[in-house]
């Protein structure tokens, strides 16, 4: 995969990007790309054009797809950041900012159903 082309989206978002892959250690070399032809809503404009993306990352087995824009640009850029995302699960849990972020959200719906059960364990209670 070549990461010299330009991406639109904001340049601040790619350096980003690619600081995380050089963090990681992720050669580009190793990520494998395919334009396929998209598929859903959108009519014939996306029967026709191959706008979703498909990287595949051999060395630890992951596959992404996008095709979330029209751009094939844009698909690349996100698909490349899902697939950086799933590489740092992976490979260092303790720094991933996703895992962090399922780990909260998991955290909410646990106190969140407490709450619920305190409060209508307390209602439906008998009263003498």
């Amino acid at each position: 995969m070549n990461l010299n082309e330009s991406f639109d989206v904001s340049p601040s978002k790619v350096e980003a990007l690619l600081a995380r892959i050089k963090r990681l250690a992720i050669a580009p070399a190793a990520i494998e790309e395919r334009f396929i032809r998209g598929g859903g809503k959108g009519g014939q404009k996306i029967n026709k054009t191959a706008n979703r993306v498909q990287l595949r990352y051999a060395p630890l087995d992951l596959v992404v797809r996008c095709q979330k824009d029209r751009r094939r640009t844009v698909n690349r850029f996100l698909a490349l950041r899902e697939l950086v995302d799933r590489v740092e699960m992976t490979v260092s849990p303790g720094t991933s900012e996703r895992l962090r972020e399922f780990e909260r959200l998991r955290r909410n719906k646990l106190r969140r159903g407490g709450r619920a059960a305190a409060k209508y364990a307390a209602s439906s209670a008998p009263q003498p």
